[in-house]
């Protein structure tokens, strides 16, 4: 017999970033995992001109046709076809700009509708690199020195910057995610290329200096301060310098995770502890995935991702599966913590 009881998630995916690919593999990944006895599905396609469109499959975002409206502060979708959709719960599976950074979360606040993960304050300071590394630096916790690089301004003297933060650098936007528009540089024409191209995505960069041949360890972080929880602490190891786009999600990539990661009981302690610390911190809720360099100078935060992959690769659901919760079952508390 059929629940007539069913919530009605609306799935959010693909988005105007440089992720758009990436979100569709996650959402597809989120898709399979939902219980579908237990929920109603909506897939909505978001174009790369940040159009929405209601689909019926995957297979469907690359011709859509059924547009959607949105009704701020009526919970109600209206589409093309003459036909109004109101949810009970928003679940976006998007990344970076225009997803992942407030932005539909302060719409979900507008519709006045529940949203899976974070609100828009804590999405804002987790996907600004520059503004999260203040919060943690003020809370104690420690952070790679770094400079901050605004467009439009002259272009740093290499040499200068480098008698500070050391000759290898990393250079970063401050707003973008999957290590989209991330540099390693060693030189003043390499340096000049990479704040370049890294203002193609955000007009405020993160000049940071680099860790001596760093340990990449991650922890997934659920539920709503005080009630959150962490995960057992895994290892991301890189096929190249570091953890880039191509090295994530090139066919051709050789990365491997190790989960649990092979550090001691004490060290796993104090990164989970830390990554409850941050969590709490930037003010998040639902979930969140926290990073981490360990070298031979100590243990770092690296950054906080409020919407982590859902690909097949991703860390977040394989580090929650090695401590003892199924992907189904993930996707089901993600729900439940809606708000």
């Amino acid at each position: 017999m059929e629940n007539m009881n069913k919530q009605h998630v609306m799935l959010l995916f693909g988005g105007e970033s440089s992720e758009h690919e990436v979100s569709i593999a996650s959402a597809r990944n989120v898709f399979d995992a939902i219980d579908k006895a237990t929920y109603e599905l909506s897939l909505v396609f978001i174009g790369k001109d940040g159009r929405w469109w209601l689909i019926d499959s995957f297979d469907d975002h690359a011709h859509p046709t059924v547009q959607l409206s949105l009704r701020p502060g009526t919970s109600t979708f209206t589409t093309s076809d003459a036909r109004s959709i109101t949810p009970d719960i928003l679940f976006p599976v998007l990344h970076g700009r225009n997803g992942e950074d407030g932005s539909v979360q302060g719409l979900a606040q507008l519709l006045h509708l529940p949203i899976v993960g974070c609100d828009m304050t804590a999405s804002v300071l987790a996907m600004d690199k520059i503004a999260a590394k203040e919060v943690f630096a003020h809370h104690g916790l420690d952070v790679l020195p770094f400079a901050v690089h605004h467009q439009g301004e002259p272009t740093p003297d290499y040499a200068e910057i480098a008698s500070t933060l050391g000759p290898i650098l990393f250079i970063k936007p401050s707003r973008a995610g999957s290590s989209v528009g991330i540099s390693r540089v060693t030189n003043e024409a390499a340096f000049a290329n990479a704040l370049e191209e890294a203002h193609v995505h955000d007009e405020f960069i993160l000049i940071e200096q680099a860790a001596n041949h760093p340990r990449e360890l991650e922890v997934a972080v659920l539920g709503t301060p005080p009630h959150h929880e962490a995960s057992v602490v895994g290892e991301i190891r890189p096929d190249g310098e570091f953890y880039s786009y191509d090295s994530k999600y090139s066919d051709s990539s050789t990365s491997s995770v190790v989960i649990p990661a092979d550090i001691s009981d004490e060290l796993a302690q104090t990164i989970r502890e830390q990554a409850l610390t941050v969590y709490s911190a930037l003010k998040c809720r639902g979930f969140a995935r926290v990073d981490f360099l360990l070298d031979d100078t100590g243990l770092y935060i690296n950054e906080i991702n409020t919407i982590p992959g859902f690909t097949d690769i991703s860390m977040y659901p394989k580090l929650w599966e090695a401590s003892g919760l199924s992907y189904s079952a993930l996707i089901d508390r993600l729900i439940a913590l809606a708000r």
